[in-house]
């Protein structure tokens, strides 16, 4: 085994461990992520790219909303393979980067269920933050982006 193979397997095993080590920390800011090997072992064909507006104080609802509604359904979507949320305070937006092997799979999926958890999402961001109607959290940005 070479000294460059050696250093790749260690890349590997080290990003398992620290991804476990997050995800069992149960930290509510921690999203699963797929960890890509040095040679690009997880084929994302796109990213797609959407930014919200998250006040300071909505923040936990923001993510409570996120965890009940697109989480799940996301999960369920053939071509899903992963989702990052982040948060900036100094604009107070929260980016979302979802993974998807294909655009076409992502782009297949019918806008009527999307309607739907969308929905759900907004129902449970009003309960939290006391909005009584339409959406705590509109969008501010989307678009998509291709891995290098």
């Amino acid at each position: 085994m070479t000294l460059q193979q050696l250093r790749k397997d260690f890349i590997t095993v080290a990003a398992s461990c620290l991804a476990t080590l997050l995800v069992l920390s149960g930290h509510p800011d921690v999203s699963l992520a797929a960890f890509s090997d040095p040679d690009g072992g997880y084929d994302v064909a796109v990213i797609e790219h959407l930014r919200i507006h998250v006040p300071s104080q909505g923040r936990k609802a923001w993510l409570d909303a996120e965890r009940g509604s697109w989480e799940p359904w996301l999960a369920s979507q053939d071509g899903f393979i992963s989702r990052d949320l982040l948060w900036d305070p100094e604009t107070e937006e929260g980016t979302l980067l979802i993974r998807w092997s294909s655009r076409e799979a992502w782009k297949a999926i019918p806008v009527h269920e999307v309607e739907a958890v969308q929905e759900r999402f907004e129902q449970l961001a009003r309960q939290s933050t006391g909005y009584q109607k339409g959406n705590p959290f509109p969008l501010v940005f989307e678009g998509e982006l291709l891995p290098p």
